[in-house]
């Protein structure tokens, strides 16, 4: 299945160039571009991607509040791209429910990697982003009611707790003798039981429920 992808940053030269780069995936299509926040949303809104890679600074609406409108209204998961590597921007994006955080100087290959991990629903940061950003930003964010751990079973509980530390599904399933097919099973099943929109979510909820290593 092919990811329909909506690029937005304001300068038109490195939009052209990351269009370029996804294109490049036979399994990831460039669906619509945007020079603008407030472009993004209404392409967003029009062309119900999949992925949108979502600059920080833009003009008009900038990329944070833009990622906010998007995944309050759509189902597409926003996976930001900055020059800045910056904690603030990390936490920013997390708080407005971006799925991702990529550093524009990644090679093209883990762009597209990281598409396809946010495409699946999966969380992904830079590697230069270390799980303290998430752990600072759970303890930092007001936050709302935690959702009830009661109705996870054990082996949810310890799935929950190494999707905190950053494995995989297929490390999830080698640390626990699984397959990475019943890894992310139960992943989507704390995704349901804990209402969590994606991978993000529980690594911050699992750090406020004390889980995380």
């Amino acid at each position: 299945m092919t990811v329909r992808v909506v690029v937005a940053d304001d300068q038109a030269l490195v939009r052209a160039g990351l269009c370029g780069i996804v294109d490049v995936a036979e399994d990831l299509s460039v669906v619509g571009e945007a020079g603008t926040g407030r472009e993004a949303v209404e392409v967003v809104h029009r062309l119900d991607p999949d992925v949108v890679l979502m600059d920080v600074r833009m003009p008009d609406l900038d990329g944070i509040e833009a990622t906010r409108r998007i995944t309050a209204e759509a189902a597409a998961r926003v996976l930001i791209l900055t020059t800045f590597d910056l904690d603030e921007y990390v936490y920013a994006a997390l708080g407005a429910g971006a799925s991702g955080f990529l550093l524009k100087d990644a090679p093209p290959a883990d762009l597209h990697a990281a598409i396809r991990i946010v495409a699946a629903g999966d969380a992904l940061l830079a590697p230069r982003v270390t799980r303290r950003v998430i752990a600072t930003f759970a303890e930092r964010t007001p936050p709302p009611a935690l959702p009830s751990l009661a109705p996870l079973t054990d082996r949810e509980r310890q799935v929950l707790a190494l999707v905190a530390d950053g494995l995989t599904n297929a490390e999830i399933g080698a640390r626990l003798h699984i397959t990475a097919g019943t890894a992310k099973t139960h992943v989507a099943r704390l995704l349901h039981k804990l209402a969590a929109r994606d991978r993000v979510q529980l690594v911050i909820l699992a750090h406020r429920a004390g889980l995380a290593g």
